[in-house]
Formats: C-alpha cells, sequence, structure tokens
C-alpha cells in the first residue's frame, strides 16, 4: 500500500511586501499551524518519507517548519512545477517519485490540491490552509498510482488541532 499526503500551504500574509505571488509568505497563523501539523502528524505516526514541495514561499516554507517541529527525518525536495500546476502535472510530479518511498507528502496550493483529491478518490474535500489529506492507493509502485482508485483515509485540518503541543 502507497500512501499520498497532500498538504496545502499554511495561510499566507496578504500584507507582506512580496515582489509576486510567488515570494508570498507566511503569515503568524501560517507559521503557526503549519508547526502544530509537523507534530500531529508525527504523533499520529503518519510521518512522509519524503515531502515535495511547490518552490513558492509559502508552501516551501509550510514543508519546512512541519518536518521540523515535527522532528521528520526525511528529505524535502522543492518542486517548481508545482506552483501553478494542473491536476495532471501534480500527478505526473507524484508518479515519478522513487518506489522505494511508501509515504509520500506533496506541498502546494489550491485549488488544485482539491480537485486533485477529487481525481484520486472521489471525494469532495474543502483544502483549508495546513490541511492534510491521507490517501491510500492499493499498490506498489507510483507509477501505477495514477491508474487506480485511492481512498480519503484521513483529512486533518489544523483549526482542529488548535491546543496540540
Amino acid at each position: 500500500m502507497l500512501h499520498l499526503m497532500i498538504m496545502r500551504h499554511g495561510k499566507s500574509d496578504w500584507d507582506a511586501d512580496a515582489s509576486d505571488d510567488r515570494q508570498r509568505p507566511l503569515s503568524a497563523r501560517g507559521i503557526a499551524s503549519s508547526e502544530r501539523m509537523g507534530k500531529v502528524i508525527r504523533d499520529m505516526g503518519l510521518v512522509p518519507d519524503v515531502v515535495i514541495a511547490s518552490d513558492a514561499v509559502r508552501a516551501r516554507a509550510t514543508a519546512e517548519l512541519a518536518r521540523i517541529s515535527g522532528g521528520w527525518a526525511c528529505r524535502l525536495v522543492l518542486e517548481p512545477d508545482l506552483y501553478g500546476a494542473s491536476v495532471d502535472e501534480a500527478i505526473d510530479v507524484i508518479s515519478n517519485v522513487s518506489d522505494v518511498s511508501e509515504r509520500i507528502m506533496v506541498v502546494g496550493h489550491e485549488p488544485t490540491w482539491s480537485m486533485l483529491v477529487k481525481r484520486l478518490t472521489g471525494a469532495t474535500v474543502a483544502m483549508k490552509t495546513a490541511a492534510v489529506a491521507d490517501i491510500e492507493f492499493p499498490c506498489s509502485q507510483w507509477t501505477r498510482m495514477p491508474s487506480v482508485n485511492g481512498t480519503l483515509v484521513a483529512l486533518l485540518q489544523a483549526r482542529h488541532f488548535v491546543q496540540h503541543t
């Protein structure tokens, strides 16, 4: 079984002086929720083998903060193609992951992430900021992932874990 974790970046800071949307940072709330979700994922035993994040500042920061706060011993790969990606482009990135990784996380943006969950599972979800969808696939190779139906195992929203330590 393979597990794909889809995480939306934390709340961005719309008041920041960003030269373009790709440079927009996280807000204080986005930082806190990214750190919180790193701990939640660790405590639930869902730590990924690899994290692949959009290279947008807010997505990269979300991935880094979650990894650090959760103490995840996995590598982080920045993937420029995830910024502004279509569902098909996101699936291409995911299906090219090394088969050694049984649980991967992608960190990126809306509206693609909600549409990706729908395409892979049939479930309609609201990917709020810092939300994580955990999808299970009945296969053992990422190259087969696009051709099988996944099951939405969990949808974790940061606001449900406000008091988590």
